[in-house]
């Protein structure tokens, strides 16, 4: 998988194809797809609800530039599998959940496996989480209109954000670095995600 679909693909952070190498992807999917788990596509996992592409995972990843030392936002815990490439990268994950039973599963995958650096929240991610703002890096795994202000507000000066932009059906994936003098905006590739439901986001 991480030859073959992402370091040939132009991922090159050597500690985000590590991670990729050591979380057991099969272990955050439904076991009817596990045979499945390493193939170059998305997956269902329940409650209209994917877990993405392992290139994907790999290049938002690597777009944050994690060094280790980060507290780390992650929006759309889905099968909790990118809370685990995050936990193996940095200081702290939280993630935020609007699926209850989403988020439970993906706390019992988290617990099994002995990730004690992420912390969970069964909310409307569009708001972030204040309470543990600011944050060094913020990542999105849901298709957004447009960014929410919210969750710029809760970046800490000099991070960054990655979040899919554009129509419920096509985005483009978009790196935001907040500096003094305002929001460095860059796109990546196109890419399709599940859209982002919430008061900031799409409707449902």
């Amino acid at each position: 998988m991480v030859e073959e679909q992402i370091v040939y693909r132009g991922v090159r952070d050597l500690r985000v194809l590590d991670a990729m190498r050591r979380v057991p992807r099969h272990e955050f999917m439904p076991e009817a797809l596990r045979s499945q788990a390493y193939g170059d596509h998305a997956m269902p996992i329940g409650d209209g609800q994917t877990i993405s592409q392992p290139y994907i995972v790999a290049l938002m990843t690597e777009l944050l530039e994690l060094k280790g030392d980060e507290r780390v936002l992650e929006i759309g815990t889905g099968s909790g599998y990118q809370a685990a490439v995050l936990a193996e990268l940095c200081q702290k994950v939280f993630t935020v959940e609007r699926v209850k039973t989403l988020a439970d599963k993906a706390r019992a995958t988290l617990d099994r496996l002995g990730y004690k650096n992420v912390a969970m929240k069964v909310f409307d991610g569009t708001y972030g989480w204040k309470e543990m703002a600011p944050f060094d890096a913020i990542i999105v795994t849901a298709a957004a209109p447009d960014v929410p202000d919210t969750l710029l507000e809760q970046l800490k000066d000099g991070g960054r954000l990655v979040i899919p932009v554009g129509e419920r059906y096509s985005q483009v994936l978009v790196e935001l670095i907040k500096s003094p003098s305002g929001m460095v905006r860059k796109t990546s590739i196109p890419c399709v995600f599940v859209p982002l439901i919430g008061a900031k986001g799409w409707k449902e």
